[in-house]
């Protein structure tokens, strides 16, 4: 039996919780993120685990980690999850293409990775609630550069006893990613523009979450905040199971041998997707790099190249807008691991990053970040990578993964490293309809993204999916627009209080 894994404050603030306890609250009370006192072992072996179906490998994987739910429970959390929402029995399908294997890990109800964690997250949360005798009615408070929203939406939709409200930048997303959140059915749910960019929204939610007098207030009208970012453990955990499956696959066809290592390339913005494969290898799966790929907005990048994270920069609007970010929050994680599991050094760097804008890692630290590579690719080379995948190698590729692409070809180049390699397909490319039709020379600014999807599909031969025909004519529920500065009384305003 392994032993049990407790959460604590990356911030310091003492005391250890149990899984169920961290997955509720979301955010420390401290604003420091809750990370597991040790990254237990895989317990079966690669071999047998390559064996196993996407919910089977979920199970070994989160009852370590989720150590205070029972058999039982995680069965029936991953089962609900894990099912016919998906287009695919495999889930997570691993197609070869252009000298890589993508992960593809969009084939949920949204057509984006989020789906892999933000399909199971209500039902840990609703399990945690009742193991914890949860009264107060539960509300998700999410900021979403695109993804993250709508998936979460089509997760806590309907769920008894919670609510969601998510706050996007009015002019930051794609048209089909807005259409996607602002046609979103269920009582429960809210979904709110604000004029700023995502950082303003991640900052306003984290205001929100960590002001104690506006917590007693919602306790005393019956409500308590938690979170579907991926700052929550429960979005974390469930992540670092494709890592893991993707190995066993490789695996189990013949393209690797138990125990060669694999390098995985994430196209990141928030560095949650990274540091679920930096946990999967802690897990035991043989990781040799985690190729890190940034946008223009290479905050990341530059990181992992001089050690100093500087968010004082021009915020840049891109055509993969999900990693239009300057602040990683999950990079904070990696941050307390690195400094030796220090909650004190983690809040000093955090504290800098608050006042200033900007911190630098110790000499030391940075020796432990060897194993991650930085790289970034411009407007220009996302748009040739999905044009030369899609027309020498058949092989069709949204914005995003033609970032993480483009990266991973610039690491070969420099490095020659002929390991078998992972990238993580984090979007389906009809989530970006325009930008991957302009990339393929076919763009025409007089259709609307509807139109440019028709086009797309009869160019490419692959199906438009559910996610986009079912919102086409949708009619439209969440019209709510505010500055910035009003977040907390959209929030009040929304639960009637």
């Amino acid at each position: 039996m392994s032993k049990e894994v407790l959460y604590s404050s990356t911030r310091g603030d003492k005391g250890c919780i149990k899984a169920s306890q961290a997955i509720l609250r979301g955010l420390a009370p401290d604003g420091g993120l809750y990370v597991p006192d040790h990254i237990p072992h895989l317990e079966k072996t690669l071999g047998e685990i390559s064996g196993l179906s996407y919910q089977e490998t979920a199970y070994e994987v989160m009852k370590l980690l989720l150590t205070d739910y029972t058999e039982e429970e995680l069965k029936y959390c991953i089962s609900h999850a894990y099912d016919s929402k998906f287009d695919t029995e495999e889930i997570a399908p691993l197609s070869e293409a252009g000298g890589a294997y993508f992960l593809e890990l969009y084939h949920g109800a949204t057509i984006a990775f989020k789906d892999m964690a933000l399909s199971i997250l209500p039902y840990l949360m609703t399990t945690a609630a009742k193991k914890n005798s949860i009264q107060n009615e539960i509300v998700i408070l999410t900021a979403t550069s695109g993804d993250t929203g709508k998936a979460a939406l089509a997760g806590f939709a309907e769920v008894p006893g919670t609510r969601i409200i998510v706050f996007y930048p009015k002019h930051g997303v794609s048209p089909i990613q807005e259409q996607q959140m602002v046609t979103q059915k269920g009582q429960n749910t809210c979904v709110i523009g604000i004029e700023g960019n995502f950082d303003d929204a991640q900052t306003g939610v984290k205001k929100i979450f960590t002001d104690p007098e506006l917590a007693k207030y919602m306790d005393s009208k019956g409500f308590q905040f938690s979170s579907a970012n991926s700052i929550n453990i429960g979005r974390l955990v469930p992540q670092i199971v494709y890592y893991v499956y993707s190995y066993g696959k490789l695996l189990k066809e013949g393209r690797i041998a138990e125990g060669d290592p694999i390098n995985v390339v994430v196209p990141t913005g928030n560095f949650g997707n990274i540091l679920a494969a930096y946990y999967a290898g802690k897990m035991g799966v043989p990781i040799r790099k985690f190729i890190c790929a940034s946008n223009s907005n290479k905050v990341l990048f530059d990181f992992f190249k001089t050690g100093e994270y500087d968010r004082n920069r021009e915020f840049v609007l891109t055509s993969s807008p999900s990693m239009d970010i300057l602040i990683s929050s999950n990079l904070e994680r990696l941050i307390y691991h690195i400094a030796g599991n220090s909650a004190e050094a983690d809040a000093k760097y955090m504290k800098e990053l608050s006042t200033d804008g900007k911190y630098e890692i110790t000499p030391a630290m940075k020796e432990e970040l060897k194993d991650f590579y930085g790289g970034f690719a411009t407007e220009d080379e996302t748009f040739k990578t999905i044009a030369d995948l899609f027309y020498n190698g058949s092989y069709l590729i949204d914005t995003h993964t033609a970032v993480a692409a483009a990266v991973y070809d610039k690491y070969k180049k420099e490095t020659g490293d002929k390991t078998a390699t992972v990238i993580a397909s984090t979007a389906s490319p009809y989530k970006f309809t325009r930008s991957v039709m302009n990339a393929l020379g076919k763009g025409d600014d007089s259709k609307d993204d509807f139109a440019l999807a028709d086009e797309l599909s009869v160019l490419s031969g692959v199906a438009i999916p559910d996610a986009v025909t079912s919102i086409r004519n949708a009619e439209i529920r969440h019209k709510t627009v505010v500055a910035k500065t009003e977040m907390e009384s959209a929030v009040k305003s929304f639960l009637g209080i």
